[in-house]
């Protein structure tokens, strides 16, 4: 494992930040203008704003240069490339399918992938802000330093931005989106394993030794990355576990990159097979949202890193951790139970939810009150509880509502003029070069329509006539005829 998969050979130049800022500036200033005389006054503004932005940059870094050399390419940068580019396809492939309008889903999907990225990041900087020593370093986003949670809640607010501007509804693009956001995870976190970080507790003396083979990280060269010594896992059992210095590997740990990688590729099955028994739209969004928040609240359970992040309360272990399971039993027991339709098995994986609970507060329970360990929830622990209980409620209401409207619960609910258009193109590609089936063309069969609209209108009108009163006649008949039936 490395975190370098090859570096770009460039030769060393030293450019002065205040004139890279200055041009970007002059590049933006004169989009602006150009907007402007196109009168795109929304792109012109934002033109504006951002070459003011760049002078004013231009003006803080004035006294700095930059080295350009030789370009590191990051595991982990190339990961988060692929998995956006799978991701890509796979959306648009499950948008229409499903009927979507592609081109505004396309849009769609470039503004939730950099709005996960961004929300992701800006997660990542909430929970770790003595990290960056400058505020440039905030944007480096090639050696990792993402968290999954962040991106998920910033996508889904790009999302939803997005599709509320152009008058569509958010549950059906988050069905086809969300498949995505698993084979992302099972993409990205090959880099992070990659890169060494969101590593996981030390494996016991027992564990096999593939595990701990695979779960070592080792101590990189010096000069490899140009912070650091060593990786995240190194770097952090030398400080907290008097690992020696000149040790060239980590403690062995529980590879936990590779664990959630797995789960993402068993989310992404489950998904796509949740899709073929589909009820409502929304389903596999908020099927997603609860099987995530389940495993990756699991997984924290196993995750040492120290970048996670923490939240309130803290209480004992014992108590803490079970009463999260409880959280996802309850949010099973209301929701997702219901796709079990018979009655007995439904009420037994209702009791067996609740089974995990209580073996976790029987494995942590301390011998004394006073032995017992406390602590908070990472902050992915606190997402993945609140996004998996709302996720839960959601689908109980959505679920009953599907069942009592089934046609209803899986239309897609798309403005008429969509409607409207994707029908005329259907009917454009059914004909060929202006041509019928038997040759005829077109502007033909239109003149000839024309021509012959006002009789043939004529023709119907009377033919209506005379099966009115056709009909008059035979009602009349039948009551003037004698019952046979026998009834009143």
């Amino acid at each position: 494992m490395h975190p370098i998969l090859f570096r770009v050979p460039l030769p060393v130049w030293t450019v002065p930040l205040l004139w890279v800022f200055l041009i970007a500036a002059g590049i933006a200033f004169a989009g602006a203008i150009g907007l402007l005389v196109g009168k795109n006054r929304p792109g012109a503004a934002a033109a504006g704003i951002a070459g003011v932005a760049l002078a004013v940059l231009a003006s803080q870094f004035k006294e700095q240069t930059y080295t350009l050399g030789p370009i590191p390419i990051y595991s982990y940068g190339v990961m988060l490339g692929l998995s956006l580019v799978v991701g890509w396809y796979l959306t648009l492939g499950l948008a229409e399918r499903d009927g979507l309008p592609k081109e505004t889903m396309a849009n769609c999907y470039v503004v939730t992938a950099l709005a996960a990225v961004l929300g992701s990041r800006a997660l990542y900087i909430l929970t770790n802000l003595d990290e960056f020593d400058s505020f440039g370093a905030m944007f480096d986003i090639r050696r990792g330093g993402l968290v999954a949670y962040g991106g998920f809640l910033g996508g889904f607010l790009g999302s939803y931005l997005f599709l509320r501007s152009h008058r569509l509804p958010l549950l059906p693009w988050a069905d086809v989106a969300v498949p995505s956001l698993a084979s992302g995870l099972m993409i990205t976190r090959i880099g992070c394993y990659l890169f060494g970080c969101d590593f996981g507790r030390p494996l016991g003396e027992t564990a096999p030794a593939w595990l701990k083979k695979l779960g070592t990280f080792p101590h990189w060269a010096d000069g490899t990355l140009d912070h650091g010594s060593g990786s995240p896992a190194w770097v952090q059992h030398v400080k907290e576990r008097g690992l020696d210095p000149t040790s060239e590997a980590s403690l062995a740990v529980h590879p936990t990159q590779i664990y959630e990688s797995l789960v993402g590729a068993g989310l992404l099955a489950l998904l796509l097979l949740a899709r073929r028994r589909q009820k409502f739209r929304g389903e596999i969004f908020l099927l997603f949202t609860f099987a995530y928040g389940v495993c990756r609240y699991l997984l924290e359970l196993l995750r040492d890193d120290a970048e996670r992040g923490s939240i309130p309360p803290t209480l004992p272990e014992h108590v803490l951790l079970p009463a999260g399971l409880v959280v996802f039993a309850v949010g099973y027991t209301i929701g997702f139970s219901h796709v079990i339709r018979d009655n007995v098995a439904r009420k037994v994986t209702q009791v067996l939810s609740f089974i995990p609970a209580v073996a976790l507060y029987l494995a942590l329970k301390p011998e004394t009150f006073g032995a017992s360990t406390s602590l908070q929830y990472s902050t992915s622990q606190a997402v993945a509880l609140a996004t998996g209980l709302a996720a839960s409620i959601a689908f109980a209401i959505y679920y009953k509502a599907a069942l009592d409207h089934p046609e209803q619960a899986m239309a897609l609910n798309l403005p008429e003029s969509r409607t409207v258009a994707a029908d005329d193109e259907e009917e454009d590609d059914a004909t060929d070069d202006g041509e019928d089936e038997d040759g005829t063309p077109s502007e033909k069969r239109g003149a000839t329509a024309e021509a012959g609209d006002k009789p043939s209108r004529a023709r119907r009108g009377s033919a209506k006539k005379d099966g009115d009163r056709a009909t008059a006649r035979e009602r009349s008949d039948a009551a003037e005829a004698p019952d046979t039936n026998g009834e009143a």
